[in-house]
């Protein structure tokens, strides 16, 4: 029977080339996200800028909630105490210690900026190129010209200097304002260093530490100096790759990349399972007068069986093996590109051994025996005489077991559509999400009845009025509704993944944008570092009513313990003047300075606080400060935040700066913000600039998931499509002999692609809105998505695209040669 099985793969070269291709995406896909999750359980990130000190000392960069589960990464650089750097330089086996802490710093100079360099990446939009000149030593930097800075002075990396030399004055902005300097010399790294840094003297330094290096003894072990150190509670010793961590932002949790690579894994099996399954049956559908043949000479239910599985393995498994060599290109590939979304940090190094590609080749192999498995058991059960009969006139009806199956998935996905407007914005997604998928699995095993009872008579009767070829077409589409099904099943999943996934994003993400930015008065905003002096001269201008600066990040509410935010934050809005719009139910947010906070009234409610009551945050930057509840202010249902004075909440960021200012005018305004580089002015559409709503990692997960769902439609259905078709040689011959001509053949199936193309595209549709429009609902508050339409159209034309000429090249091979040898023809 393998001998048996090899011979027929040459006769079956469409079919088996289908099967080939998935299990070859399917393979490479699943490696690599078997690599994101390997990547996320290592966060190996190899220093660069602190790559000289084998020991790195830094705060804990992610936050554990003392009362939950998980963690989360501190949106802020966490420093450590001064004090610690000399407490560590006297333990035992210690040779010396360096202490650094990194501040933004841009060089304005007419030689390239820092962002046109090569490898040059800026740390969640931050570049901390700063540093005291007895950090250079944690690289180490050598000096290539000039000497080390004193008080006033500078010494720039070679990338930065250009055309400048010592005695050199060079304007350099720190903390937002641009300041003169001297350039004492030019220094070089021993090896690639990303970010080119700005040495300044120890003295000019304008923050504490962010990390200190520690050098053991001759003969001492890092990594058991490491554990030897006597730490303050939340600050940790990293030796290795690990040391990474203290260096770059964001590598501080595996979370992330572990949902992401689940998500993005378990979708791609599912969908292969479902396209390969597909594949299978309707190759073995096409095959019933062989195996039928096959029966009626002596071949046993298990020959066929065996036979079946033996040449759909032997296809599936070189596709594997050529997929899990794809695999590690696939892999990078989407790394790189999660890399230049910001959802990691280009520095975290993509960690992809021998376990992802096991476990790619495990499970690609059980799904395709599996459903091999299913399709070979079909075959080997039908009699002689009962296949002899389906392969003239093709079985429409479905087992009960499958129907009930099938309606158990399309309740699944109505029950998740009811249930998801109940939930919060933040939960809406991952409650609504599924029900694409579910829905996608129901069309998928009810499609042959998908294909009959959606033929209503109106479009029957339009078609039918395009003559013969139309007439032949409904009765193709009715009489092989199950083939039409496998062409079905790619469009609609496809579809209902790719728009479904798509506009929940758009639509959860302009919801908000629209929450976090529509409760804020003002038409003018300014981005980038606000200095004091920027924020009191724009204020004073002529037309200027009121001015705030703004500042964003989050925190958690500890004293007492919120359980509502464990491991996700509570938004922080930083304000310093009169712009809030939302209600205030009690207080003033005119008391808002100093250690104050203003707390939703839903919150304080839960928490028993009132206004004059104190609470303790812990800050983005691991800081617990204790504060005064000064008002209840309301805010968007779903997306309220902690509201606190500008100051105390810059003091606690990373650039110790106001990120916006916001300004309402009676009159246009143009100032000249020529003093203050990195500013840029603008109006409210400015405001969303640089907001973290927290769906960055779900939205590359749905643009991953709509980027396969391309992928495997544009395989699936040209392979599936071609298949159909060029197994219908027979009766394209007949047809022919019978007065059609070659043109009325290829306006059959012009129709016939158009109908099922268009039957897929409104299944597709209708499964996604079981997710798109509840989670508008949950969302936005009325089930209207927003997104652009060009996204909707540029899909229904892709998939017109790949149908329609697909169908009219297929139709044409078939009909290639000449009717009597396709009835004769040993295939199709």
């Amino acid at each position: 029977m393998f001998r048996l099985a090899v011979t027929t793969l040459r006769y079956r070269t469409a079919a088996f080339l289908a099967i080939f291709i998935a299990v070859l995406l399917g393979g490479a896909l699943l490696s690599a996200a078997g690599g994101l999750l390997e990547t996320g359980l290592r966060l190996n990130a190899p220093p660069q800028r602190l790559a000289a000190a084998p020991i790195i000392v830094t705060g804990d960069p992610a936050y554990h909630p003392p009362n939950g589960s998980g963690s989360a990464a501190f949106p802020e650089r966490h420093r450590v105490h001064p004090d610690l750097t000399t407490k560590l330089a006297s333990t035992p086996g210690v040779a010396k210690t360096i202490a650094d802490g990194s501040f933004p710093a841009e060089v304005n100079l007419t030689s390239p900026t820092a962002d046109e360099l090569p490898g040059h990446t800026k740390p969640f939009g931050t570049a901390l190129a700063g540093h005291g000149w007895s950090a250079a030593g944690l690289t180490p930097y050598g000096l290539t010209a000039g000497r080390a800075p004193r008080s006033g002075q500078v010494v720039l990396d070679e990338r930065l200097a250009g055309s400048a030399k010592p005695g050199d004055h060079v304007t350099v902005t720190v903390g937002g304002e641009p300041r003169t300097y001297t350039l004492a010399g030019i220094a070089a790294a021993q090896h690639q260093v990303d970010v080119p840094a700005v040495f300044f003297a120890d003295a000019d330094v304008p923050v504490g530490v962010d990390a200190i290096g520690v050098f053991p003894s001759d003969g001492t072990s890092a990594r058991d100096l490491a554990k030897r150190l006597e730490l303050p509670t939340g600050v940790k010793a990293y030796t290795g790759d690990d040391r990474g961590v203290a260096e770059f932002q964001g590598i501080a949790t595996s979370l992330p990349l572990i949902i992401m690579s689940g998500v993005f894994g378990g979708m791609v099996a599912v969908v292969m399972a479902l396209v390969v399954s597909a594949t299978i049956g309707l190759s073995v559908r096409q095959r019933r007068r062989e195996l039928a043949l096959l029966r009626a000479s002596g071949a046993t239910p298990r020959q066929v069986g065996k036979m079946v599985i033996a040449e759909t393995m032997t296809v599936g498994l070189i596709g594997l093996a050529l997929g899990l060599l794809c695999g590690r290109f696939a892999g990078t590939w989407i790394f790189g590109m999660l890399a230049d979304g910001g959802i990691v940090p280009s520095q975290l190094r993509f960690d992809q051994g021998p376990l992802p590609f096991a476990g790619a080749a495990i499970l690609t192999f059980l799904v395709l025996r599996i459903t091999v498995g299913f399709a070979a058991g079909r075959a080997s059960r039908i009699r002689p005489i009962q296949a002899l009969a389906e392969a003239a006139v093709p079985n429409v009806a479905l087992s009960r077991i499958r129907v009930i199956i099938g309606l158990v998935f399309a309740g699944a996905t109505v029950a998740i559509a009811l249930s998801t407007p109940f939930m919060g914005p933040a939960n809406a997604a991952a409650i609504g999400g599924p029900a694409g998928l579910t829905g996608s699995i129901a069309t998928a095993i009810l499609a042959p009845l998908v294909i009959q009872r959606a033929l209503i008579p109106r479009i029957t009767r339009l078609v039918e009025q395009r003559g013969t070829s139309g007439v032949l077409a409904v009765i193709n589409l009715r009489v092989r509704a199950v083939q039409f099904g496998a062409i079905l099943i790619p469009i609609t999943i496809a579809t209902a993944i790719a728009i479904g996934n798509i506009y929940s994003q758009t639509t959860q993400q302009k919801a908000a944008v629209d929450a976090f930015t529509g409760n804020l008065a003002g038409d003018v905003v300014i981005t980038g570092g606000i200095p004091a002096s920027l924020t009191k001269a724009a204020s004073s201008l002529p037309g200027v009513t009121a001015s705030s600066e703004l500042v964003r990040s989050k925190g958690w509410i500890e004293e007492p313990y919120d359980t509502s935010h464990t491991s996700d934050a509570w938004p922080l809005l930083g304000l310093s003047g009169p712009i809030y719009k939302d209600k205030v139910t009690k207080g003033s947010l005119d008391d808002l300075t100093g250690d104050t906070v203003a707390l939703p009234p839903g919150t304080a409610k839960k928490l028993k606080v009132d206004v004059g009551s104190e609470i303790g945050l812990r800050l983005g930057d691991d800081a617990l400060v204790k504060v005064k509840v000064v008002a209840l202010a309301e805010g968007p249902s779903g997306y309220e935040s902690l509201l606190l004075p500008a100051q105390l909440l810059a003091s606690h960021t990373t650039t110790g700066l106001p990120s916006q200012l916001v300004l309402k005018t009676n009159e246009k305004l143009h100032p000249d913000l020529s003093k203050w580089p990195g500013t840029t002015i603008g109006g409210r559409e400015l405001l969303a600039d640089g907001l973290d709503t927290g769906l960055g990692v779900d939205a590359w997960i749905a643009y991953l998931l709509a980027a396969i769902a391309v992928a495997y439609t544009a395989i699936a259905s040209v392979n599936t499509i071609a298949v159909a078709v060029l197994d219908r040689r027979r009766e394209f011959g007949l047809q022919r002999l019978t007065g059609s001509t070659r043109r009325d053949v290829l306006r059959m199936l012009g129709l016939e692609g158009l109908l099922i193309a268009g039957l897929g595209l409104v299944t597709g549709l209708i499964t996604a809105a079981f997710t798109v429009l509840p989670i508008a609902l949950a969302t936005r508050g009325w089930p209207i998505p927003s997104g652009p339409v060009w996204i909707l159209l540029a899909w229904i034309a892709v998939v017109l695209l790949l149908v329609v000429p697909t169908v009219a090249i297929a139709g044409r091979i078939a009909m290639r040669p000449k009717p009597m040898d396709a009835l004769s023809s040993a295939v199709g």
